[in-house]
């Protein structure tokens, strides 16, 4: 070790800390992680796990509904918000300890304490000291709650999973994937939803014809989704809090959800005093190897902005051990990383959108689908499901899938696979589809729309 305590110190016990620490020290490297919150980050305790919980909690309200189509009689089912809550809490609990487990059973030392740098070699643990040949920054991100008066009078998803009740009235402010979802919970679950966001359409980045389908599916679910709304301020209303649009119109409920993005926590890291040079968002600033500017500091997963999803942190922190403890110089390819939004309807994508692809490779196909699924011919339902497939007219390969629908995210996984190993249009025509299913139509769609290439 050269003297040092340890050869890989991480700071932040997330996804991408814990298989960092587990992968090195698998390896033999001496590894400690020092964590001031519960093991597991963001997506274990303030994120996918809890919000996907919620999520399958408030679909029940249709699948009650969708079930008379088949002969069921349920009779006046209730929803208690304290059960959902406790026991979304005590599954966290479960796998805050299989995630200690996990890294004690790779013999790493788990530190339950704040961390930060002294130096590029040394880092503060309380009253303590202990040095590293490599460092780890992990640390995630947390809610950005913009600077506007009253700002303190509104929530952020974090405090969304420990409502002590469930409001009548909600407001929800933003347009990325956390106002989306938490629109769809909250609406699932009873709560009357008014989703306010600055601009023209929300989910900036996916397919822009998935997005439209989306607006319109929420707002049949009543969800009231006002685009160009951009609010001025908050203010005390009775029992509630109202908040104040620039245009001043007011709208008053019982919670105002700010969902207007994250940033990376970096406070309190010492950042500065190891020199770690930083963006003007924030973000610690990396090579393709996830190394800073200073030679023997990494960072990786939401505290660098690349892209913030959980698998693409895993993998950072498998490339960076490859790099560090196997002599295996190892970098990240974003391309082609499937996503999903768990809204209601959900979506998912993986590729390119139909605007990238025709700004990037000229003359394109565009194979589309919209229907009704099966199980919506009895419910009564009138949702639809909508697909697309982007194909690269001079060679046949695939290069995006949109789905907008049940299962998006289930089915999108598969086609990522596909996608990634270079599939032809015409390897998905020769598969066989699975019948009577929605994933058969990925191999069905044989007409192609053929819009012109970019001007």
């Amino acid at each position: 070790m050269g003297g040092y305590d340890y050869d890989l110190f991480v700071i932040g016990a997330g996804s991408g800390g814990v298989r960092a620490a587990r992968l090195a020290a698998g390896h033999g490297a001496k590894v400690a992680v020092a964590e001031c919150a519960a093991v597991g980050g963001t997506c274990v305790n303030l994120g996918c796990v809890p919000k996907k919980l919620l999520v399958y909690a408030s679909h029940y309200r249709e699948d009650f509904e969708d079930s008379a189509g088949f002969g069921w009689s349920v009779d006046s089912p209730r929803f208690d918000w304290a059960t959902l809550i406790r026991n979304k809490d005590r599954e966290i609990q479960r796998l805050n300890t299989v995630y200690a487990g996990l890294l004690e059973r790779a013999g790493v030392e788990l530190i339950r304490a704040r961390a930060s740098l002294a130096d590029a070699h040394t880092i503060c643990i309380g009253d303590r000291t202990v040095t590293a040949r490599y460092i780890l920054i992990a640390t995630g991100g947390r809610p950005f709650v913009p600077p506007l008066p009253g700002c303190e009078l509104g929530i952020t998803s974090d405090d969304a999973f420990h409502l002590p009740a469930l409001p009548r009235r909600i407001v929800i402010i933003g347009g990325g994937y956390i106002a989306v979802e938490f629109a769809g919970i909250f609406n699932g679950l009873g709560v009357e939803v008014i989703q306010l966001y600055r601009d023209d359409l929300f989910l900036r980045g996916f397919d822009e014809e998935i997005r439209r389908e989306l607006a319109g599916d929420m707002r049949r679910k009543g969800i009231d989704l006002r685009f160009n709304a951009d609010v001025l301020r908050l203010e005390p209303a009775g029992d509630g809090v109202a908040a104040v649009l620039c245009d001043g119109a007011s709208i008053e409920a019982d919670r105002v959800m700010f969902a207007t993005g994250r940033i990376p926590r970096i406070e309190g890291l010492g950042l500065e005093k190891a020199n770690v040079r930083v963006d003007a968002d924030g973000s610690v600033v990396v090579d393709a190897y996830s190394r800073t500017n200073i030679e023997n500091i990494y960072a990786i997963g939401d505290v660098t902005d690349r892209m913030n999803l959980t698998p693409v942190a895993l993998a950072e922190a498998s490339a960076l051990v490859q790099t560090l403890f196997h002599e295996n110089p190892t970098s990240m390819d974003y391309r082609n990383i499937p996503t999903a939004v768990f809204g209601q309807p959900s979506l998912a994508c993986v590729g390119l959108t139909e605007a990238a692809a025709r700004r990037e490779l000229g003359e394109i196909d565009v194979y589309r689908s919209a229907f009704r699924p099966l199980k919506h011919t009895l419910s009564g339902r009138g949702e639809r499901t909508l697909m697309k497939l982007l194909v690269e007219r001079a060679t046949g390969r695939v290069v995006g899938a949109h789905m907008l629908g049940p299962e998006a995210a289930e089915i999108i996984q598969g086609i990522a696979i596909a996608i990634r190993c270079g599939a032809t249009k015409q390897q998905f025509d020769a598969t066989i589809g699975v019948h009577p299913t929605i994933a058969e139509e990925w191999v069905t769609m044989r007409t192609a729309e053929r819009p012109p290439g970019p001007p």
